[in-house]
């Protein structure tokens, strides 16, 4: 098959893209909203762009109607955030936190999940995960402004939340006990746990 993009319908657009880009890991993100609600939402557009200054990057795009997600609307007014690892055993949960619910109601508590304060941003940090990011917004960029256009969010990361179950013995992340869930397409997912290791030339 063959699409050229321009003039193509975006549903359709973006189904083919996270059907080829694989495995996207996900941004498990926290949020609060003006009157201290935390919205808590998965993001499969993501990734780290910097470790100097340390930067991560991930796109809340709008609703099929056009509108903004929670998520992106409490940025603009409360400009942190906290990405907690989506781990395996917290998969159900992650996706769980994925359903549109009224600005007012909390995914954290539809989840049946349970926070901790963070030490620099207002958001607080899901406590099952293992390893979590603090950040402030440094940059919001629109991508576009019809259905599920992205908006490019970039963060700076303040602190870092690690435990040390999940380190191995030089102090770096094992990601054999991270154990990090992905997105494929459509309603795929995989587990990060099938490895296999090469030197770096």
């Amino acid at each position: 098959m063959h699409l050229d993009t321009a003039g193509a319908d975006p549903v359709r657009v973006y189904q083919l893209l996270t059907g080829v880009v694989t495995p996207r890991p996900i941004a498990w993100v926290s949020t609060v909203s003006p009157a201290g609600v935390v919205n808590l939402a998965p993001f499969s557009f993501f990734n780290v762009f910097s470790a100097n200054p340390p930067v991560v990057v991930f796109s809340p795009t709008l609703r099929r109607d056009g509108t903004k997600k929670d998520t992106l609307l409490n940025l603009e007014r409360v400009p942190e955030f906290v990405v907690s690892a989506a781990t395996a055993p917290q998969a159900e949960a992650v996706n769980a936190t994925s359903a549109e619910l009224p600005p007012d109601d909390s995914e954290v508590s539809h989840a049946g999940l349970a926070t901790v304060p963070s030490r620099l941003v207002r958001p607080p940090r899901v406590a099952a995960s293992p390893a979590a990011l603090e950040c402030r917004v440094r940059q919001i960029v629109p991508l576009g402004d019809g259905p599920i256009a992205g908006n490019l969010v970039l963060g700076d990361v303040v602190a870092i939340h690690v435990d040390d179950a999940v380190l191995d013995a030089a102090g770096r992340v094992d990601p054999r006990k991270l154990r990090t869930v992905a997105r494929l397409g459509a309603d795929f997912w995989c587990h990060t746990s099938d490895l296999f290791e090469q030197k770096r030339p």
